[in-house]
């Protein structure tokens, strides 16, 4: 039995995420549709554009703090939460008197 590590190289490749201009790239199209649905709707080339810049910007502080973060968002919804403090059944309380001393 050889006591040497076995080293497999790991390509950075592979991990890096896939980014446009420095934001994870669904929510680079995210914040480039949104910034066009605020142009149609609003009729306003600056809105749109404002839209578009504020959400890249937000895209981009979120794809550097986790990259994991979006599907950490989609998938929480599949979950239900194991406790609830909002939530409790009422309960009875029963008062005893001790008459007897």
């Amino acid at each position: 039995m050889s006591t040497h590590p076995v080293v497999h190289p790991v390509y950075r490749a592979i991990n890096k995420p896939l980014t446009i201009w420095g934001a994870e790239r669904r929510l680079f199209f995210l914040a480039l549709i949104m910034g066009g649905a605020t142009f149609n709707f609003l009729g306003s080339l600056l809105s749109g554009i404002a839209m578009f810049v504020g959400l890249f910007l937000a895209a981009r502080w979120v794809t550097t703090k986790d990259v994991k973060m979006l599907h950490i968002l989609f998938n929480s919804a599949k979950y239900k939460p194991h406790y609830d403090p909002a939530k409790r059944k009422p309960f009875a309380i029963e008062v005893l008197n001790d008459e007897t001393a």
